[in-house]
């Protein structure tokens, strides 16, 4: 891909081809929303969570966009069988969960030669996705093999907090510990090289990528910092949250969507937002 930065000059941006977007997690925190409702398709802004993700791929000019399903999986597939997204998103319906590693070693074939984005579609995300492409563009010349979106949590006990090196590489990790040192976290949205796939495959035991797969490449982990928004929605408190500061825009106007508006998690979420003193939306 070829980036204009002035009226004469053109730079070569590296173009990510795979994306895989994790969302067959069960959300027990969100309880009772996610009863009735997929934790990935919670309503955030006028979209589901998972159409902004799969907007922002499009743009960023990604072909092969992979979803793993498994809790509320009929209503995933629903929502990803729409003619809009005919051809553009796949399918990996999973019976039990593999776990993040297990997904990905399950999908290798899905991966191609180059770099690839492994995203935790239960995050609300704003920011600049061709800049987190550049970023890794940068590191590979240092030796980065995966290069791993950071924010600043205002709950760092819920999060992987990392630390780092002068240079931006992660050092150390702590995982949902009590007392971690700092509020820089780990966004679980990552661009990895093939070598990273192919070392996955290589050991067939692994099953999480974030306590498994991240330990055995410190030093070869870049950081990009998002400066703009990333909430886990991992509570309702986290929703509530992320639904006030998306922004109010539609999706496309067909038979799921309709539906979609008139499911009854809107009316329990709005009981939600009431109760905590929210008003938007």
């Amino acid at each position: 891909m070829r980036l204009k930065i002035g009226s004469d000059i053109w730079v070569m941006i590296m173009q990510i081809e795979h994306a895989l977007l994790l969302a067959a997690g069960e959300g027990a925190r969100l309880m009772p929303l996610t009863k009735m409702w997929p934790k990935c398709l919670m309503p955030i802004g006028s979209q589901p969570l998972l159409s902004h993700w799969i907007e922002d791929l499009l743009k960023l000019n990604v072909k092969n966009i992979l979803v793993n399903t498994c809790h509320h999986s009929d209503k995933v597939e629903e929502f990803l069988a729409r003619p809009s997204l005919y051809g553009k998103v796949s399918v990996a319906s999973e019976k039990e969960l593999l776990g993040t590693a297990g997904t990905i070693m399950a999908n290798s074939e899905f991966f191609g030669d180059g770099p690839a984005m492994i995203i935790h579609a239960d995050n609300w995300c704003h920011c600049n996705l061709m800049e987190f492409c550049q970023s890794h563009q940068r590191r590979r010349e240092h030796g980065a093999l995966i290069s791993m979106m950071t924010f600043s949590t205002q709950t760092p006990k819920t999060c992987g907090i990392v630390e780092l090196d002068d240079t931006g590489f992660v050092v150390s990790m702590h995982e949902k510990v009590d007392n971690p040192p700092g509020n820089l976290a780990n966004a679980a949205v990552y661009i990895v090289e093939a070598d990273v796939i192919a070392w996955i495959c290589r050991n067939p035991h692994l099953t999480d990528f974030s306590t498994e797969v991240l330990p055995h490449f410190m030093g070869q982990i870049a950081t990009w910092h998002n400066r703009e928004y990333h909430i886990d929605i991992g509570s309702v408190e986290m929703l509530l949250l992320a639904r006030e500061s998306a922004p109010e825009k539609k999706g496309v106007d067909d038979a799921w969507t309709q539906s979609f508006y008139k499911h009854e998690v809107h009316d329990l979420i709005k009981k939600l937002e009431i109760n905590n003193g929210v008003s938007k939306q």
